[in-house]
């Protein structure tokens, strides 16, 4: 693999990126190279992670007690894996393990229901939080959301206020490293010290920051450790249906897990059964070596590239976009709209285009341009309404109206998200086509589907065939 190119605020990774080239067609018949700004949501597979599946892919074999020469292989690679992402979050091997899920959401379940805690305990998050780091803490505990500031940043100084109400009750701290919607980076270390002060532990939500930013959960001495860090692979360039949790082996070997089964034990009777260690305790199952692998090469592959490399890169893109939106008349950039800030967000622009539906926005950028960007409430609904200024008569009709199977009038955002290999020309694809939707110059008439929100060109059927279709 050729090495990384970094010129001042120029990394060049498209190298590194499987189907960076691959066209797609459009309304008019035409094939483009498609943009790719969903990151966010998932992230398209480097190279190195492809290249090391299919050098492995001869030997698979299931892992763990297999005598033969492919399980040894296997067995090996799946528990370096572990040791390859304990070291990218800073983890301490000899306190801490490392527990292989399907994906970040799976990872804060699994910590939702193992984390000790009183029957009265509560779970300080914000609320920003993704719906995966808050509605899996409803069910074990009483969950208090910090407010945010107008502009969608951490109102921290309600952080401590919450903190201060509820000390001695607070069992965990459960924030996002960085925000889905706004991108905005939590002050994750200053947010831990807090939280020990009260007695609490702290959870980061790292499915958005560690594609993005240096994770370091520090030593335990440190009074800004982090004492859990999820992950989720598909968003760090290895798609192959793998998550991770990472925190202290103490918290888990308390008690039994919540998935018994095979591989979860050392010795079983009729009337007894003796646990395992970790992370096998927590890993039911034959699990997803294959993921383990492919997450271990992407991780390698970011620290090879440099974390603070893609840093500069990202806050060079973010400028540059928030600079060329702020020229356009009718956009409406939501949280932080100063290009000089770029340092404190992550890749994610979220906005809508004033007289235009999220959705048809972003279908006409898709059907028409090429362009792949996301639309709606990205699974974080009361960030979104926040954002969005809604009150709550405005709320409670769209609510009634999406539970009476109608999602036409859903408020919503446009998000675009930068992955480490964009650059200014995909950002430029985007915003040529933005302009053409505001003025109206598009080809397709579109209609609207009131069960999703979404809208299809009339007449168009998508040529899957001809491109990818398993039957």
């Amino acid at each position: 693999m050729t090495a990384s190119v970094h010129q001042g605020n120029t990394l060049d990774l498209r190298d590194r990126i499987v189907g960076i080239d691959q066209k797609v067609p459009l309304l008019d018949g035409s094939l483009v190279p498609y943009v790719f700004l969903d990151n966010a949501a998932s992230t398209p597979p480097f190279r190195d992670v492809a290249d090391t599946i299919e050098r492995f892919m001869p030997y698979y074999s299931s892992v763990h007690r297999g005598t033969g020469f492919k399980s040894r292989v296997s067995t090996v690679a799946y528990d370096q894996a572990h040791e390859i992402v304990a070291e990218f979050v800073g983890a301490n091997p000899d306190k801490d393990t490392v527990i292989f899920g399907k994906n970040a959401t799976e990872a804060i379940n699994k910590l939702a229901h193992r984390l000790p805690m009183d029957d009265d305990a509560i779970i300080l998050a914000t609320q920003m939080e993704h719906h995966s780091n808050d509605l899996p803490w409803r069910r074990r505990a009483k969950v208090v959301h910090t407010k945010v500031a107008k502009d969608g940043s951490l109102d921290e100084d309600d952080f401590d206020k919450q903190l201060s109400n509820y000390a001695g009750r607070i069992a965990l701290v459960a924030v996002a490293g960085a925000s889905n919607v706004s991108g905005y980076i939590q002050p994750i270390h200053r947010l831990a010290q807090k939280a020990h002060s009260v007695g609490a532990k702290i959870l980061v939500d790292a499915a958005q920051l560690a594609p993005h930013r240096k994770i370091d959960m520090l030593d335990d001495e440190n009074p800004g450790h982090l004492d859990f860090v999820a992950l989720s692979a598909h968003k760090m360039y290895a798609p192959y249906g793998t998550g991770a949790l990472v925190g202290s082996k103490d918290v888990f070997l308390s008690d039994g897990p919540e998935y018994p089964g095979g591989g979860t034990v050392d010795v079983v009777t009729l009337d007894e059964v003796h646990w395992a260690g970790m992370p096998d305790r927590d890993e039911a199952g034959s699990p997803n070596v294959v993921g383990a692998i492919a997450m271990a090469a992407a991780v390698k592959t970011l620290m090879e590239i440099g974390m603070e490399k893609i840093a500069d890169h990202e806050e060079m893109l973010i400028a540059y976009t928030l600079e060329r939106l702020a020229s356009l008349p009718g956009v409406r950039v939501y949280g932080e709209t100063n290009p000089t800030r770029a340092v404190d967000k992550t890749g994610v622009i979220p906005f809508n285009l004033d007289g235009i539906s999220h959705f048809l926005v972003a279908a006409i950028w898709g059907y028409e341009g090429g362009v792949g960007v996301r639309s709606g409430c990205f699974c974080a609904h009361p960030y979104v309404v926040h954002l969005l200024g809604l009150d709550e008569d405005d709320s409670a009709s769209w609510r009634e109206q999406v539970l009476r199977g109608d999602k036409s009038d859903m408020p919503g955002l446009v998000r675009a998200s930068f992955g480490c290999y964009n650059n200014t020309g995909d950002i430029d694809r985007l915003l040529d086509m933005l302009k053409r939707i505001s003025v109206n110059d598009y080809q397709g008439k579109y209609r609207l589907i009131p069960s999703t929100g979404e809208y299809l060109p009339e007449g168009f059927e998508d040529p899957l065939e001809s491109h990818f279709l398993l039957a």
